[in-house]
């Protein structure tokens, strides 16, 4: 896959992609600026910056897996195991995983501070947290990688805080497997855009 430069092409060419393996087309250093790139400059409501992201790679990649095969396996039926656990093995297949979670704490003190908007904060959370996992997941494929964006939570939000030391402050939000695609994302159809954007002038 070759590089995207264009912001607009970069927007387009992110997709979902489950066929990954565990090899990568940058460095780990990459990798991590891209996280921390993200996490600094998404904006959060009042600046008050309370997305939080865990970079998972080599066996700690394998353990957020193993955590969510643990759990999923307690959850399904015999006969919904088998593909659950070829899917969830899918995601370990990849290179690494990118942890999100909101800080309860932030968000505490700014309902405490800000009692009128108290009962929107949570929703305004939820709107960073799309424009970080968007500015990851399209900074990741325009440098050659898959990803994809699941939800395990809360089914392993203890485990996941207990593996990696992390106060209780930390809800977990979503998890983003990625490593380098062995196949490219399924076809996508669009539904008119006349319909969905209406422009008054």
């Amino acid at each position: 896959m070759t590089p995207v430069n264009d912001y607009y092409e970069a927007v387009k060419t992110r997709r979902t992609y489950y066929d990954i393996e565990g090899e990568t087309t940058l460095s780990d250093e990459k990798i991590e600026n891209i996280v921390k790139f993200a996490v600094k400059h998404t904006p959060t409501s009042f600046n008050a910056q309370g997305t939080r992201a865990v970079l998972c790679l080599n066996k700690h990649h394998d353990k957020v897996w193993e955590i969510v095969k643990n759990a999923v396996r307690n959850e399904v039926s015999e006969k919904r195991w088998p593909k659950s656990k070829k899917k969830l093995e899918g995601f370990q297949a990849g290179y690494g995983t990118v942890l999100f979670f909101d800080d309860k704490e932030t968000l505490k003190e700014l309902q405490d501070k800000f009692p009128l908007y108290a009962d929107k904060f949570a929703q305004w959370n939820e709107h960073s947290q799309g424009m970080m996992q968007h500015i990851v997941w399209t900074a990741l494929v325009n440098e050659g990688m898959g990803a994809s964006l699941q939800h395990y939570n809360p089914l392993i939000d203890e485990e996941i805080r207990k593996a990696f030391g992390l106060g209780e402050n930390y809800r977990l939000v979503a998890q983003m497997p990625f490593g380098k695609p062995t196949d490219g994302p399924k076809d996508k159809s669009f539904k008119p855009i006349d319909e969905r954007v209406h422009i008054f002038k």
